[in-house]
């Protein structure tokens, strides 16, 4: 075997294998990343931009709450004003309450000092009661008070069987009749009912609650990093979707109504059903059928009016809208007249 000569070049070095391509996994997770890192900043723009609507929404919303509270003060201060009204009436009703304790003081001393006869008794007796009912008459409208004192003044005069009371018995039956005539209205039971309808306000069941109803959310399976994506992505959106309800609402269907403008809602009704309470006692027939109205017409469109509460309420107002309570009240004026005429012809006639 032969040894390689020292003076030969050296065999040529062999070429270096070319590199294998190099894999594109890395740069397309990047460019991945970078498209969620954008689709996930549109996003949350577009969010932000739902966020600020939904603020600048519940901004008016609340403007228009604190207007119908403005509203709710306004028909408070003009209840009370009314109110106060009423107690001014009252403070001069027993100011006549109080004259008329003192008339019949001063009617009691003079039965004390008359001694003439008996007819003169009798028909100073007869004109008390007369003024008594007089007063009803004028003071509570008390109709059927009136009627019996002058049917216990006829009956009276009727018993003593005198010819000269013929004039003055037929005063009183005029006045009798005409009273018959006048349409009886029971006002305390109608006030009665009124207050049961206050009362009964917060019992009336509203037409469309409002009820927000949360969508579940699916469990993705354990242990992939995509499912836990796919459920925070759900969760998420679950709560954006909670941020603005939207509702398609008919118009023959009752509107929707937050809780807070509920409340109003049933403070005004109940406010309505005051003012026609009042304007009953004093006898304002146009207040009285527009606060009826009124009221009707709330609950018929707020309220479920299928409801037994809705319908009992619907009914109690219809039957007290078909009263009317604006007549002329009668007055015994022709029996008064009457009565004093005949006293002051007695005391002219010679001894």
């Amino acid at each position: 075997m032969s040894e390689p000569d020292p003076a030969a070049p050296p065999p040529a070095a062999t070429a270096p294998e070319a590199p294998a391509p190099a894999s594109h996994a890395p740069r397309l997770a990047l460019i991945a990343v970078v498209l969620a890192t954008a689709l996930t900043a549109l996003f949350w723009i577009d969010v932000r931009n739902r966020i600020g609507g939904t603020q600048e929404e519940l901004a008016r919303r609340l403007q228009d709450i604190d207007a119908g509270t403005r509203e709710a003060r306004a028909v408070a201060r003009q209840a009370q004003e009314a109110l106060r009204e009423a107690q001014t009436r009252i403070s001069q009703l027993e100011g006549r309450i109080a004259e008329s304790q003192s008339q019949q003081l001063a009617l009691e001393a003079l039965y004390q000092d008359l001694s003439r006869n008996r007819d003169e008794w009798q028909l100073a007796e007869i004109e008390q009661v007369l003024a008594i009912a007089s007063q009803q008459l004028q003071l509570a409208g008390n109709v059927r008070a009136a009627l019996l004192a002058l049917q216990l003044a006829e009956a009276r005069l009727a018993r003593a069987d005198r010819p000269q009371f013929v004039p003055v018995r037929r005063a009183l039956a005029r006045d009798i009749e005409r009273l018959r005539a006048t349409p009886a209205v029971d006002l305390p039971a109608m006030s009665v009912r009124l207050d049961s309808l206050v009362a009964a306000v917060d019992s009336l069941p509203l037409a469309f609650d409002e009820r927000i109803e949360r969508t579940p959310v699916k469990e993705a399976p354990a242990g992939t990093q995509g499912g836990a994506l796919a459920r925070l992505g759900a969760e998420i959106w679950n709560e954006l979707k909670q941020l603005v309800v939207v509702r398609r609402v008919g118009g023959s269907e009752p509107p929707l109504l937050p809780p807070s403008q509920a409340y109003f809602l049933r403070e005004n009704l109940r406010l309505r059903l005051l003012n026609a309470r009042l304007s009953l006692l004093a006898r304002d027939e146009a207040g009285y059928r527009e606060d009826l109205r009124v009221s009707q017409a709330w609950i018929q469109r707020y309220f479920d009016a299928r409801s037994r509460q809705c319908v009992d309420a619907l009914a109690q107002i219809k039957q007290l809208s078909a009263t009317s309570i604006s007549f002329e009240m009668p007055t015994i004026s022709d029996s008064l007249e009457a009565v004093r005429g005949f006293k002051s012809r007695r005391e002219r006639a010679p001894g």
